[in-house]
């Protein structure tokens, strides 16, 4: 059976430690092993879930030296990513009540 494009995609959000990786991102461009300092996971876990954020495209990596640096897909992620902050801020009223 073949898997919609948005079960792919909500499906590769849904998970907690990659909407943190996702939400660290935003903020600046990492490395594995800084990713892995700031939420606190093994570094083979952040990339397991690293690599399927850029299987989907959710992240580029660019090699520094001998580092990967690993940043949000800016043409597409950061402004769905802003989208969504929009349409809570003006709609939600569940999330408001939760902040």
């Amino acid at each position: 059976m073949k898997c919609s494009s948005y079960n792919l995609f909500f499906e590769t959000i849904s998970n907690k430690l990659r909407m943190k990786i996702i939400k660290l991102l935003q903020k600046e461009s990492l490395t594995v092993g800084g990713i892995s300092k700031k939420v606190n996971e093994e570094q083979s876990k952040v990339s397991h879930n690293l690599k399927k954020l850029k299987e989907c495209h959710f992240v580029e990596a660019r090699r520094q030296g001998k580092n990967m640096i690993y940043s949000l897909n800016k043409g597409t992620i950061v402004p769905l990513l802003n989208l969504v902050e929009d349409h809570v801020k003006k709609h939600c009223k569940y999330c408001e009540r939760i902040k």
